[in-house]
C-alpha cells in the first residue's frame, strides 16, 4: 500500500484562471508546510533568538573570572573541580599558606678578584738575574727573584725586612717583630719543631741560627746562619704576580719596586654609597652571582670607614666593602670580573606567607588570592602585601582572614 507524503493544491487566480508552472503544470507544496512568507518570518525570529542568546553569553563571559569567579561578586563562593584549566587554557594547582621567616635582598654591583695589593721592594745590591712571570704564584720559602744569581726568598709577615737578621752574643741581642716572623716561618717550613724553636719567640737564638742554616742549604746558599738585608722579603701571604717592572740585566738598587701583585685569596669588592654604610656589617652573609649565572655564598669581611671623593657632583661618596667567598674554588680564576652581590636588606620572622604567583590583582585595587576549601569551593580572599622574598618566591600577607594550612590557587608547573 502506498502512502502519499505530499498533497497537490491548484491555485486559481481571479482573472487568469489556474496558475501553472513553467510547464503549465500545477505547483506542488508539501502537506503541512507553512506558506513561504510565514516560513521566512520564522527563520528571522529564530535568528533573533540566536543573537540574543549569544549576546547573553558575551555578557556572562565578560562578568566571569578565568577561574570561574563572578566578578560582580568576586568574594562569593563557587564550587569548581579541584583541578581545573582556566578559560585561557592555563592549568592550575594549589599551594599551602605557611608561616616562616622571609628575607628581602638588595642587589649591588661588585668586582671579583683577589685580595690585597702588594709591591715587592728590593733591598739587595747588584744586577737582576732572574724574575718571575706575570701570573706566577710564589709561596713561603720559595724564590721571588735573584740578584747577582743569589736568591731573594719570600717569607710571610706584616713587618717588612729592614735590617740584617743575625745572632748576637746573647739571644736577647736581637729581638723584635721581624725576628718573631722569622721564627714562625722556620717552624712552618719544617726547619725546626715547636719544641726546638718557639714560633712566638722574638729572640734570635742559636736555635734560630741552626734553622736558618737548614733553609740556606735547601736554597743553595752559603750556610752562614744569618740573613743579610735583601735576602728575604716579608709579605702577608702567598704572592700572585700581576706586574713586573724590572728587567733582567738591569741594576737592582735598594728601595726600587720590582714586582707588583696580590694575594691568592679570592675577594669581591663592592662600592657602597656612604649613606648606606649601616646596611652592612662584618660577618653578614651575602649571595654572589657569578658571570656564569651561578651563585655562591660569601661573607662581609670589612666595611670601609673613609668615603672616596666622588669624581663629579652628581655622584655620591662611596666606601669599599670587601666580601670573601665561602667557597673560593666555586669562583674559578676570573680576575676583575663583574658580579652581583645580594645582601639582606630586611627580614621578618614568623610571617604568614603565600607564593608570589598566587597573587591576583583585584579590579577595584589591591590584591587577593583564590582559596580552595577541602570540598572544592573556591573564593577570593583579600590580602595586604608585606615583605617579598625573591629567592624563595614568597610574599608576606597581612590584614587577611587567611590561616596556615589553607590551599591557594597557583599556576601549574
Amino acid at each position: 500500500m502506498t502512502t502519499a507524503r505530499f498533497r497537490t493544491e491548484t491555485k486559481t487566480g481571479p482573472e487568469t484562471g489556474p496558475e501553472t508552472g513553467p510547464e503549465n503544470g500545477p505547483e506542488t507544496i508539501p502537506t503541512g508546510a507553512p506558506p513561504p512568507r510565514r516560513r521566512r518570518r520564522r527563520v528571522l525570529l529564530a535568528g533573533a533568538v540566536v543573537v540574543a542568546v549569544l549576546a547573553g553569553a558575551v555578557v556572562a563571559v565578560d562578568r566571569t573570572h578565568p577561574f570561574g569567579i563572578d566578578l560582580a561578586d568576586p568574594f562569593a563562593a563557587r564550587r569548581t573541580p579541584a583541578s581545573t584549566t582556566a578559560a585561557n587554557q592555563a592549568a592550575t594547582a594549589t599551594a599551602a599558606v605557611e608561616r616562616r621567616s622571609l628575607s628581602a635582598r638588595t642587589s649591588l654591583d661588585g668586582t671579583l678578584g683577589y685580595a690585597g695589593s702588594y709591591q715587592v721592594v728590593n733591598q739587595a745590591r747588584g744586577v737582576v738575574t732572574a724574575l718571575p712571570s706575570v701570573g706566577s704564584v710564589i709561596r713561603r720559602g720559595q724564590v721571588l727573584y735573584r740578584v747577582d744569581g743569589k736568591p731573594v726568598v719570600l717569607l710571610y709577615g706584616s713587618t717588612p725586612a729592614y735590617r740584617d737578621l743575625v745572632a748576637g752574643a746573647d739571644a736577647s741581642d736581637l729581638t723584635g717583630q721581624d725576628v718573631r716572623q722569622l721564627n714562625a716561618n722556620l717552624v712552618a717550613l719544617g726547619y725546626a719543631t715547636r719544641s726546638q724553636l718557639d714560633p712566638r719567640s722574638d729572640e734570635f737564638s742559636w736555635r734560630t741560627k741552626r734553622a736558618v742554616r737548614r733553609l740556606q742549604a735547601d736554597l743553595g746558599m752559603t750556610k752562614t746562619g744569618k740573613l743579610t738585608l735583601g735576602q728575604v722579603v716579608f709579605l702577608p701571604d702567598a704572592f700572585r704576580v700581576t706586574s713586573v717592572s724590572a728587567t733582567k740585566g738591569a741594576p737592582a738598587g735598594p728601595g726600587s719596586a720590582l714586582l707588583e701583585g696580590t694575594s691568592t685569596a679570592r675577594q669581591v669588592t663592592v662600592k657602597l654609597q656612604a649613606s648606606q654604610q649601616t646596611r652592612l656589617k662584618v660577618g653578614d652573609q651575602v649571595t654572589i652571582t657569578l658571570p656564569t649565572g651561578t651563585t655562591t655564598p660569601g661573607r662581609v669581611t670589612s666595611v670601609g670607614k673613609v668615603a672616596s671623593t666622588p669624581e663629579s657632583a652628581q655622584e655620591a661618596p662611596k666606601i669599599e666593602v670587601a666580601i670573601t667567598p665561602t667557597e673560593p674554588a666555586a669562583t674559578g680564576s676570573l680576575d676583575k670580573a663583574p658580579v652581583t652581590v645580594g645582601i639582606i636588606s630586611d627580614q621578618v620572622k614568623d610571617a604568614l606567607v603565600v607564593p608570589v604567583e598566587a597573587l591576583l590583582a583585584l579590579a577595584g585595587g589591591g590584591h587577593g588570592v583564590e582559596v580552595v576549601a577541602p570540598g572544592g569551593t573556591r573564593r577570593l580572599v583579600r590580602v595586604t602585601l608585606g615583605l617579598f622574598d625573591d629567592d624563595a618566591g614568597m610574599v608576606q600577607v597581612t590584614d587577611t582572614e587567611l590561616t596556615t594550612g589553607q590551599r591557594v590557587v597557583v599556576p601549574s608547573t
